[in-house]
């Protein structure tokens, strides 16, 4: 076992609670707890932002699915980056203009529907719960590779502090420990990078296909599989000389020979347009990434706040993609077992050797992965217990810090039960559904709702309840349902490519229907939501 690993790990626990105890002096009213006072910068908001998007999926995910399948699969993490353009071209700043605390909010403000109102508090909670759970998968399956224990108490930890965190400091303090956390993990990612470059110049550059063992490997068979033709049982040991090519096996859709760097091997052009459709639009409807922009002092800061986080979400994804493609060459016997999202844990050691350097590169990587599940947790935690507390406790009266707090643990409750039974999906798989539940329901919400005048709240209900029902059914069918086959499978796997037209056409097709409904304040609705804070007349 790794004896800088622990260490790390308890050093990163007590600096995000430090910095959440903090924050806890500036956080005195539910104001504090839910949007920080709206008093945030666009530099702090934006690292905060970014800490918190970039989840288990971005640190880990990517890795394993570029290691897996190859440069089919860089759409995730150009879908991720790219997802906050649209929300800074049509989103941020009349967001931040609407005066909301949540997304239910922006529904009574813009609409004045206290049934969409529920509706939207229904969907933010699922899309949180649904986005919570690789998150504490993650952090499970650190733990297990990491230090042998077990992926229960990995997914507790993780929990348990970050409900700790919001609970005490909401908002407020959870803004700081995003940001220190952001930054532990671009530096967590890009100095084992530049050791691992360096190793592989020495190494003589050695070719990523085709994959075979770089040294003598045993791997043990973590699944009942068939490989090379034979059947092999879980718990079975097989051993591979160096050298020896990775073999064909049952349980892992991967390609093993030059075409793993080619487009279009791996999936087809339906699954790879809804990828890019949940990604692309599912960030803009994501709640946790919402909630940041009703933090900032006004509709000009969001705006330079989204345009910071492209900058430093794009900086990061350059990292993981990298981290794949080695893990072809020094971690093939992950191709075996199917863990491929442990690559980025696995591959400083494997490429540099037992030695302190490359024992201090992997602790340093897992130091990193744990501020990945803290910080996007936290932020998700944040967005779906302010919804609990808003609708849920308060319910029309004056809440407290305490009825926030309770909300806090009663939202963290169901994901912490869940990851337990998802634990073998991969991680960006369950991310990917999140976003397209978001592309299917928040999407056309609110870009409709911002800038079309005519929407109504019986066409906006009409809209979530059957694309965002539709891509909700999907998840449940994916995540719980059994195994699917043929076109069948990438219809239910990848729903975005119709959920998210279907949403949009319904929505449009609804308060067209019923134009009588358009609130009569709709025009200093839409002022409010467009007209710059200076041009207002208070």
């Amino acid at each position: 076992m790794n004896p800088y690993v622990v260490p790390g790990l308890v050093v990163v626990v007590l600096v995000t609670v430090g910095i959440g105890v903090y924050g806890l002096r500036f956080a005195r009213t539910t104001s504090d707890f839910l949007v920080a006072s709206r008093s945030v910068s666009p530099a702090w908001n934006a690292a905060a932002i970014s800490g918190e998007y970039l989840s288990a999926a971005s640190f880990l995910g990517v890795a394993g699915l570029v290691l897996r399948y190859g440069v089919d699969v860089l759409w995730y993490p150009v879908g991720f980056a790219a997802g906050y353009l649209a929300l800074l071209l049509f989103v941020a700043a009349p967001l931040r203009r609407s005066g909301a605390f949540t997304l239910p909010d922006f529904c009574e403000v813009r609409l004045g529907s206290p049934m969409l109102r529920r509706l939207a508090s229904v969907f933010v909670v699922f899309i949180g719960c649904l986005y919570l759970v690789p998150q504490l998968q993650g952090a499970g399956l650190t733990f297990t590779t990491v230090t042998g224990g077990s992926y229960v108490w990995g997914a507790l930890l993780v929990g348990v502090v970050v409900t700790a965190n919001v609970a005490l400091g909401g908002m407020r303090a959870i803004t700081f420990v995003q940001a220190f956390q952001y930054w532990l993990k671009l530096t967590a990612l890009a100095v084992p990078a530049i050791f691992l470059i360096l190793q592989w110049q020495s190494d003589g550059r050695p070719q990523v296909t085709p994959t075979v063992f770089p040294a003598a490997t045993t791997v043990v068979m973590e699944q009942d599989a068939t490989v090379n033709g034979v059947e092999v049982q879980k718990g079975q040991t097989l051993t591979f000389e160096e050298g020896e090519r990775v073999p064909d096996v049952s349980t892992v859709d991967s390609r093993f020979d030059a075409d793993w760097l080619l487009p279009g091997g791996d999936g087809t052009l339906w699954a790879t347009y809804s990828l890019i459709l949940a990604t692309f639009l599912g960030t803009m409807g994501l709640p946790h990434v919402l909630v940041r922009f009703y933090t900032n002092p006004d509709g000009a800061s969001a705006r330079r706040t989204t345009l910071v986080v492209l900058g430093l979400v794009g900086l990061f994804y350059l990292l993981p993609t990298l981290y794949g493609v080695l893990g072809r060459i020094y971690t093939p016997q992950l191709l075996m077992t199917g863990r491929t999202d442990a690559v980025v844990l696995l591959l400083p050691e494997a490429a540099l050797g037992g030695g302190h350097l490359g024992r201090l590169l992997a602790a340093l990587v897992t130091a990193g992965a744990l501020a990945a599940f803290l910080s996007t947790s936290s932020g998700l935690l944040t967005s779906v217990a302010g919804v609990v507390f808003t609708d849920v406790l308060r319910a029309g009266r004056g809440g407290s810090v305490r009825d926030f707090r309770l909300a806090t643990v009663l939202a963290a409750v169901v994901p912490v039960l869940l990851s337990l039974y998802v634990s073998n999906m991969d991680v960006s798989r369950v991310v990917g559904l999140a976003f397209a539940v978001a592309a299917s329901s928040f999407c056309p919400l609110l870009v409709l709702g911002i800038w079309w005048r005519r929407l109504t709240d019986v066409g906006a209900i009409a809209g979530i309840l059957i694309g965002g029902g539709a891509s909700m059914a999907a998840v449940l069918i994916t995540v719980l349902g059994p195994p699917l086959h043929g076109w069948l499978a990438e219809f239910i796997g990848e729903p975005a490519a119709w959920t998210v037209p279907l949403a949009f056409l319904v929505m449009v097709t609804g308060s067209l229907l019923t134009g009588r409904r358009v609130p009569s304040d709709v025009g200093a609705t839409m002022l409010r939501l467009h007209a710059p804070e200076s041009l207002r007349v208070s």
